[in-house]
């Protein structure tokens, strides 16, 4: 919304005149919501921050509007502050009550002084500084997305290591479901595995896999290809019995892909075809 130039010349001027009493009433009012979890210094530089904003849009240089041409630096300074309240985990309701406080100060003010215009006045703060708050709610929204999906790669790196297992052997034990994502980031971390060790064998151990159906089956197959174009060869552990009936139902072929029933089976298969030699030696 737009205000009239004298709407804002008002109420930029109810809000320096009563600088210092706002700045400290807001602080006291949005500190009833934070439970302590900001100190007062801290309070008060971003309830600045905000009255900063808020002026900006009343000033000689603003037009009352936010999304306007001259907002730009109120929504950077909004903007910064829901990521930041974002990132340290306050609610929404919080971030967004941090701006809604200052109604209820100027309100109290407003009441004090015998003015015609005090209830046209206020009511257009109060517009303005809801559009500041649903701002201030979107952006944090937005904010809260990115760092989830952050989280989330980060606990797909996690939850697909690539681990040496002997020199030339290396295995990718997949715990979980395994979607399209998930199995691209298998496909990554096993690929620059097989590149940054020059390792021959690769062991893709589904013994944490809760059950293999056609996608599944598709993204290991996938990865065993990806593997072998590297030079590598593939083996495929962690085969039970319910898989087996499983894969033999549905008509999954793994061609000539070596399956094994344990992880300690195939790390056999593969030191023997890498040529070492296993000697049992006899009990004393």
């Amino acid at each position: 919304m737009k205000v009239d130039a004298e709407a804002r010349q008002r109420l930029s001027a109810l809000l320096r005149s009563h600088e210092d009493e706002i700045l400290k009433r807001w602080a006291e009012t949005a500190a009833r919501t934070l439970r302590g979890r900001l100190t007062d210094a801290e309070l008060a530089y971003q309830v600045r921050e905000v009255y900063t904003a808020l002026l900006g849009m009343l000033g000689d240089g603003g037009d009352g509007e936010l999304a306007g041409t001259h907002g730009g630096e109120s929504r950077a300074t909004l903007a910064e502050l829901s990521r930041s309240w974002a990132r340290q985990g306050f609610t929404p309701t919080e971030t967004a009550n941090l701006v809604f406080a200052v109604k209820q100060v100027v309100l109290a003010l407003a009441g004090a002084e015998d003015a015609g215009q005090v209830s046209a006045d206020f009511l257009v703060l109060s517009l303005l500084v809801d559009e500041m708050g649903l701002f201030t709610f979107d952006t944090y929204a937005k904010a809260r997305e990115a760092i989830i999906a952050d989280q989330t790669e980060q606990l797909l790196e996690l939850s697909t290591p690539v681990v040496k297992l002997w020199d030339g052997v290396v295995a990718v034990p997949l715990v979980g479901t395994l979607d399209s994502a998930r199995a691209q980031v298998v496909m990554e971390k096993l690929l620059q595995t097989l590149v940054d060790t020059g390792s021959g064998f690769a062991i893709v151990d589904i013994t944490g896999v809760p059950a293999v159906d056609t996608q599944v089956a598709q993204h290991i197959l996938k990865t065993v290809v990806a593997a072998r174009l590297m030079g590598a060869e593939c083996i495929i552990s962690g085969i039970r019995p319910q898989i087996a009936q499983t894969v033999v139902a549905l008509g999954i072929e793994f061609g000539d892909i070596v399956t094994k029933a344990t992880l300690a089976d195939a790390l056999v298969h593969a030191l023997r075809a890498s040529g070492v030699d296993f000697v049992k030696r006899k009990a004393a």
